[in-house]
């Protein structure tokens, strides 16, 4: 028999919903929220370190849910909740009764270690969490080495990060840092980086990505900044028909890459 939690007043289910809730709890306690069964087994995947699992069964059958998780049971504190504390506690309209806690990972650049010939996409100052959900998602679809956030706006453990990401945010070396450093990172690496921007730019499909290759990205409302734009290898634009001269990061992101991506033979 596992613990049970009844009410949403318990002082252990208020301080989990503060760090649902709050980006300075997070980082105060190096804990973060994650919801789903699809998320959590990509976090258990990806060796981050899971310290609980709140399960309600009123919505999935205890069970069935052993039999899910039934590797990582022993290192778990599992807690059945109501629920009326699991309606509190998720994020989301559609739940599968399933809410894990997890210890954050460093994302430093000096815990990052790359292979020879690393592609690389670089996202400097993303704010909203739907974008860089879908950029973690291109990501994972194309395998690429490594995302680095240049100046992040929004912490990577925010819940509609993970929600919108669908479990990405684990699947993706992750590092960030601010502007100035990973620039310096990529030229002591000798990696080539290609900034998205209208200016002083070639189109993006003449350029050879088969090196060291890092794609940059900037926000759709501000673009690259000027220190990107003068420090990159070279810049690139994607050559465009319609009436608008820019489309949504991460979709320009996912051309960008996956023709990296066919020059290398996939």
């Amino acid at each position: 028999m596992y613990r049970r939690i009844e009410s949403p007043n318990n002082p252990s289910i208020k301080q989990l919903f503060q760090l649902r809730e709050k980006s300075r709890t997070r980082k105060k306690e190096a804990r973060f929220i994650i919801e789903g069964i699809q998320e959590i087994q990509l976090a258990l995947e990806a060796n981050y370190q899971l310290t609980d699992i709140y399960v309600c069964a009123d919505i999935i059958a205890i069970e069935k849910f052993e039999n899910i998780f039934q590797n990582y049971l022993h290192n778990l504190q599992i807690t059945e909740i109501s629920i009326e504390v699991y309606q509190k506690l998720a994020y989301r309209t559609t739940t599968e009764g399933v809410i894990g806690v997890s210890k954050i990972k460093k994302t430093s650049l000096s815990e990052l270690h790359l292979h020879k010939n690393p592609l690389i996409l670089v996202a400097e100052a993303p704010e909203k969490p739907g974008n860089i959900g879908a950029l973690l998602r291109t990501a994972d679809a194309a395998n690429v080495d490594a995302v680095l956030i240049a100046n992040p706006k929004t912490d990577l453990f925010n819940p509609n990060i993970i929600r919108s990401s669908v479990g990405c945010v684990f699947t993706n070396t992750i590092a960030t840092g601010t502007t100035d450093e990973i620039i310096t990172f990529l030229k002591e690496k000798k990696i080539n980086s290609y900034g998205a921007t209208l200016q002083s730019s070639a189109p993006y499909h003449i350029q050879d990505y088969t090196k060291p290759t890092a794609i940059v990205v900037g926000t759709e409302h501000e673009g690259l900044s000027e220190i990107w734009r003068i420090n990159t290898t070279q810049n690139i634009i994607i050559p465009m028909s319609g009436s608008v001269d820019s489309m949504n990061v991460s979709v320009a992101a996912g051309i960008l890459i996956f023709e990296a991506k066919r020059q290398r033979g996939f």
